[in-house]
């Protein structure tokens, strides 16, 4: 009973923060924010309106509305400055009632020349969602290369920046927090956000040197399924075709990777040869490769990774399609991380893996595993060890013939 009470509470101060939010909010149609406004001049008095609010900090409100508001990129959210809307995250689409379109606070971008908004240090954006209204669904050979939705700022490091409860439809490439080298960033969080960026790649972070944060995050081509139905087919074996990946860490310190999901990309995770950090809590799915590690130090350039399951399955061949690679130096620690492949409809794939795990290069590098299930790969070794300096520990793992796999070299 007191839990109950306790949790009752705790809900209520997260509703009251949240009025009291948008209580103190302007509401962007006081700076002449429509639906009914050309894309052009809602990109002119939405600046104005953050402009103006960046002198004293501040939220602006994006009213939710039956009509989308349609809007020019080239957007900067100056420091200080908070963009809110009404939606939590929307991961199968808000609907219109009669037409084939999301309601609530929603931006709609036909913009094809413009990063649509540049984040700059102490900001946040909230509860919105992003509509691509002229993208493709069905036809893969009429997919828009939009710029990114999200980026951060070129011309300063960008420090203290939240991602919450977004929803983007549509978009080429979602979040670009890949800064130039020279231009820092710091505290980057990026949570309960869904996605299916037609790149490939939902977020990307590049030189953050103090802990970056990725949680909470979905990318599934059924984003749009509510008011549009979701990908096709053509469009999801196009997209795994660039060989991206839907997350893509580098030159970081630390990262924090939670509860995070990909279908239907190239890649799962990629974790450059400048990161360390964990991974916890995880889900690729009908990816051809789910995580791939790499590192070039043996200080600090290690990742633990924990709790969550790899289908590896889609590709040019079967010879590519890996759970797991491992290249360069450093330690990888995997623990309760299983793979299993099978067929899924919704796109080209072989139904296999080729194996487990891959571990590359000519240096020492070192692995551990613990309590992993591996099954559904057609090597005979779910290891293919191509580095003869590698240092590799297995433990109390289960192969795909329900078997007892320990390993030591």
């Amino acid at each position: 009973m007191r839990i109950k009470i306790l949790k009752t509470g705790f809900l209520f101060v997260l509703l009251f923060i949240a009025l009291i939010q948008i209580s103190n909010a302007q509401s962007i149609r006081e700076f002449g924010v429509k639906p009914s406004n050309s894309a052009e001049l809602n990109k002119i008095n939405l600046q104005k309106a953050i402009d103006l609010m960046s002198r004293k900090g501040g939220v602006l409100y994006v009213e939710p509305s039956d009509s989308a508001y349609p809007i020019n990129g080239g957007l900067i959210l100056r420091k200080n400055v908070s963009l809110v809307g009404a939606n939590a995250a929307t991961p199968r689409g808000t609907c219109h009632p009669s037409k084939p379109q999301p309601v609530g606070s929603v931006f709609e971008i036909t913009d094809t020349e413009h990063v649509f908004i540049t984040v700059e240090s102490a900001t946040q954006i909230k509860g919105i969602q992003f509509w691509y209204s002229e993208q493709a669904i069905k036809d893969a050979s009429k997919i828009i290369e939009y710029p990114a939705t999200i980026r951060l700022s070129y011309e300063n490091s960008t420090q203290g920046v939240t991602l919450n409860n977004l929803t983007f439809y549509g978009e080429y490439l979602t979040i670009d927090f890949a800064a130039p080298k020279g231009k820092l960033s710091e505290l980057l969080t990026v949570e309960h956000c869904f996605a299916y960026p037609l790149s490939g790649q939902f977020v990307r972070i590049d030189y953050c040197y103090d802990i970056p944060r990725i949680l909470h995050c979905h990318v599934n081509p059924a984003i749009t399924r509510e008011f549009a139905g979701g990908y096709s087919k053509e469009i999801i074996d196009a997209v795994v075709a660039k060989k991206t990946f839907a997350y893509s860490i580098n030159h970081t310190d630390n990262a924090q990777l939670i509860d995070i999901f990909s279908f239907g990309t190239y890649g799962g995770i990629y974790l450059g040869g400048e990161t360390y950090g964990q991974l916890t809590n995880f889900n690729f799915d009908c990816v051809t490769i789910g995580i791939d590690k790499l590192g070039n130090n043996t200080k600090n350039r290690n990742w633990q990774i924990a709790q969550g399951s790899i289908i590896a399955n889609t590709g040019d061949k079967i010879e590519d399609v890996h759970p797991i690679i491992i290249e360069g130096v450093g330690h990888t620690s995997l623990s309760n991380v299983e793979a299993f492949s099978g067929n899924n409809p919704a796109l080209t794939n072989f139904g296999v893996s080729y194996d487990f795990l891959t571990i590359k290069g000519d240096k020492k590098c070192t692995v551990s595993m613990f309590g992993c299930r591996m099954r559904n790969y057609v090597a005979d070794d779910p290891l293919t060890v191509l580095n003869k300096k590698a240092i590799i520990q297995v433990y109390g793992c289960i192969d795909k013939n329900e078997e007892i796999y320990n390993y030591k070299k």
